[in-house]
């Protein structure tokens, strides 16, 4: 008996070196591969003496990006910093501070470094990425940022179809998924670092008027509805779904009503069955990294690494078939900015996840 309890207690004790070492092994794995893509990004995209960035490699609309692939960077540089990086997030929020006007009705940033539009969603993944800064530092900088794009957000909110925010301050012509989803994400973080009930309450008002108008029987979200005549847009992106999949685990952890949670659970088990077809995900990395922040947030309730199976693989795929000679990833021939920021936050957070089996 003596030697059976002993030979079962190495086991175990062989078992979990495996398992550490499997973890280690993964772990290292997306660390270099982050290292790859920051390193490429401020090769390629960097334009050093401007500090500003190019939208992709070869021609270009504009001389330097549009503020949506700075979207994308911050809340990468974000994921690197909470591996180690240090000040990752201080270059591109410097460009983003080109793209900042104190243009009436309240500041915020607008799509380009002059004179340009301002959509509502730019600057909700902005403060999505500043609040989750704020939540890893305390630097309150980002709050007060956070603060001030919120105030400027409820500027596109109105009664119109019953409510919800518009895409674009200028052109009111529809209201997105892609506006709300964001929009109780950012209210959420706001409420939970503040407990102001004001946060929650337009959380909450913009959480029922996108279920209501924007969600489908499968808990997929279509992409808009316009003001015109009401009609539909049903085209479903993965970053739609997993805004609102994200925002249902975080209610849950709000107020624990399971309702929150079983939804969460709902929206996750049907997104997997649409979006991912032949063992891959749609073309487009951003739209599937914010997909996948809706899966980890989920995680950290259920603790179920079968969840976030397919976004491994995923990211193995892609790193195996779509990237480069010089380690640029996306299918198109013109490497672009977005793309790489949204590999890098992909892997940046796999190398967080604490997983002994994936």
């Amino acid at each position: 008996m003596r030697y059976i309890f002993r030979l079962f207690f190495l086991t175990l004790i062989a078992l979990f070196y495996v398992a550490s070492s499997y973890a280690q092994h993964q772990t290292e794995k997306y660390l270099k591969r982050v290292d790859i893509i920051e390193n490429n990004i401020d090769r390629y995209f960097l334009v050093k003496d401007k500090g500003l960035y190019l939208e992709n490699i070869g021609k270009h609309e504009k001389p330097y990006s549009y503020l949506w692939p700075l979207c994308a960077l911050i809340q990468a540089a974000n994921e690197s910093e909470a591996l180690g990086s240090k000040q990752a997030m201080k270059p591109v929020i410097s460009a983003i501070d080109r793209y900042y006007t104190t243009a009436s009705p309240s500041p915020s940033y607008q799509s380009y470094i002059s004179k340009s539009s301002r959509f509502y969603d730019d600057n909700q993944w902005i403060a999505i990425a500043y609040l989750d800064a704020y939540s890893r530092t305390r630097d309150s900088i980002y709050l007060t940022k956070a603060k001030e794009i919120y105030q400027w957000l409820l500027t596109g909110y109105d009664e119109e179809l019953g409510g919800g925010l518009y895409w674009k301050e200028d052109e009111k012509t529809s209201k997105n998924t892609c506006s709300n989803g964001p929009n109780v994400l950012v209210s959420l973080q706001l409420y939970k670092v503040t407990k102001q009930k004001k946060y929650l309450d337009t959380a909450m008002l913009v959480y029922n008027w996108t279920n209501k108008v924007l969600r489908s029987p499968e808990g997929i979200f279509y992409d808009a509805i316009s003001i015109k005549n009401s009609k539909i847009d049903s085209a479903t992106y993965t970053y739609n779904t997993g805004t609102m999949l994200q925002a249902n685990v975080i209610l849950y952890q709000i107020t624990k009503d399971k309702k929150y949670l079983d939804e969460a659970k709902f929206i996750a088990g049907n997104a997997q069955k649409h979006f991912y077809s032949n063992n891959k995900l749609g073309d487009h990395y951003w739209f599937n990294v914010v997909l996948m922040r809706g899966y980890l947030e989920l995680f950290e309730v259920e603790k179920d690494p079968l969840r976030l199976s397919f976004l491994i693989n995923e990211g193995e795929r892609i790193w195996v078939e779509e990237r480069d000679d010089n380690d640029l990833l996306g299918k198109q021939k013109n490497k672009s900015l977005i793309m790489q920021a949204s590999m890098l936050e992909y892997y940046a957070r796999l190398a967080q996840l604490k997983l002994t089996k994936l």
